[in-house]
């Protein structure tokens, strides 16, 4: 090992050390009760039938009760102890930004970390897909503290590759081999054209609870003026200058990106996947911990999410 990976290695191992103790302050007892994961699934084991509430899955409708008492009904079902949960993380060459506390690829390390913590306790295995670019890595899903902290060191400790990201590409690697029910977690930018990667989360939501994780730094919502600003695509490394001193300008990026950003919210909720923003300039953890806590209050009361 050259000097230099000793000292990124290093490095990622102290960031990674202060991310589990911090997430450990602020998330332990979080999701204490019947079920210790990041979402209180539905389960497998049937349990008990109630009447229909809108929003509920139709999936899970008790024909039979249904029938016997002329109401809607549908069955609930006794949460599995065991949780399977994979995260398909996106370090391409666009996470390598970032204007204002992180990098965006720091918050997407930090998002892992903290969804590891959540789901690696009772017995639950956790594993990853990793995109770089041209390449994906694939970490197997293995139970334990010690597993999920040599996952997170690989993770963090994974180099991005020259070339142009495939997201699509990245998610359906968690729809093959298939497998049993479980979490599957999506942290990305999803910059890419939503077509390339929208049926392949759709794919995957029928089979799993997906999470999609989107991470935004304020400056892909707005330009601030600054004269000419030389930006640079990390992907092609194509250059462009733009005149921020265009008020004109400004607005139609900011109409843009706000579109851009509708599209995607759009996309995942058709996908059927709980969507989290978690942004560069804000406190990430405290979000998450909102984002945990809405779920988890959707499900108790019965509804989806």
């Amino acid at each position: 090992m050259s000097p230099l990976d000793a000292q990124t290695t290093a490095r990622a191992d102290a960031v990674l050390s202060r991310l589990q103790l911090l997430v450990s302050r602020k998330l332990d007892g979080l999701l204490q009760g019947d079920y210790v994961g990041l979402l209180p699934g539905p389960g497998t084991e049937a349990g008990e039938s109630r009447e229909y509430r809108p929003g509920d899955d139709v999936r899970r409708m008790d024909w039979p009760v249904t029938a016997r008492t002329t109401q809607p009904h549908v069955r609930r079902t006794v949460a599995d102890r065991e949780l399977e949960t994979w995260l398909a993380v996106d370090l391409s060459a666009s996470l390598e930004f970032g204007t204002a506390k992180y990098l965006k690829r720091e918050v997407a390390i930090a998002a892992a970390a903290a969804l590891t913590y959540l789901t690696v306790r009772g017995g639950n295995r956790i594993g990853a897909v990793v995109g770089t670019g041209s390449s994906t890595v694939r970490m197997p899903a293995r139970p334990g503290r010690k597993e999920a902290q040599g996952l997170l060191r690989a993770i963090a400790r994974t180099q991005v590759q020259p070339g142009r990201g495939d997201l699509g590409a990245l998610i359906d690697r968690l729809n093959r081999p298939p497998r049993r029910r479980g979490v599957a977690v999506v942290i990305s930018d999803f910059l890419a054209v939503t077509d390339q990667w929208a049926r392949p989360m759709r794919k995957l939501a029928v089979r799993h609870d997906v999470v999609a994780i989107e991470i935004v730094d304020p400056r892909e919502m707005e330009l601030p003026d600054v004269g000419v600003l030389t930006l640079v695509d990390p992907e092609s490394g194509a250059l462009h200058e733009v005149q921020t001193a265009d008020p004109k300008l400004r607005r139609r990026y900011a109409e843009a990106a706000a579109a851009q950003r509708t599209a995607i919210a759009q996309a995942l909720r058709g996908a059927g996947a709980a969507h989290l923003r978690l942004r560069t300039d804000s406190d990430w953890l405290l979000d998450m911990v909102r984002f945990v806590a809405a779920q988890r209050h959707a499900r108790t009361r019965g509804t989806t999410r």
